[in-house]
């Protein structure tokens, strides 16, 4: 169902409000979906690992040992690129916050526990297995 002129008249106003107060992010906003490229970012770092685990596999079943590090490297930087395009290809949020920064609301995460450093929370853990 298209818009109506009030709707587009409105619709426009939104957006020359939000280039005005946020240029930056209004331009990171028109370049496109960003899902779009990370998730085809995330295939060809698959791509990459079957590639590269291949190598490595005729690496080993022929004698050569140069074709089985360039397997490993390939099977590496697949890895790698895959795991550095995740969370954008599938738009996961990240853990202890919710969109625009903000701290979640109840549930698990609690923002409290997030916060304090890894030593205090293994510190704590332990004093109340102590002490049960």
């Amino acid at each position: 169902m298209p818009l109506s002129e009030h709707e587009q008249k409105l619709l426009e106003q939104i957006e020359r409000a939000l280039v005005d107060d946020d240029p930056k992010f209004a331009s990171q906003v028109r370049t496109g979906d960003r899902r779009k490229a990370a998730r085809r970012k995330l295939q060809v770092g698959a791509l990459l690992v079957v590639v590269g685990l291949a190598a490595l596999v005729g690496g080993a079943a022929l004698p050569s040992v140069p074709l089985g590090v360039v397997g490993f490297l390939v099977m590496l930087a697949g890895a790698v690129l895959g795991v550095l395009n995740y969370k954008h290809a599938t738009g996961a949020v990240e853990a202890g916050t919710a969109t625009g920064g903000q701290p979640r609301a109840g549930g698990r995460g609690a923002p409290k526990a997030r916060k304090q450093p890894l030593k205090d929370r293994l510190e704590e853990r332990f004093r109340r297995r102590y002490d049960q």
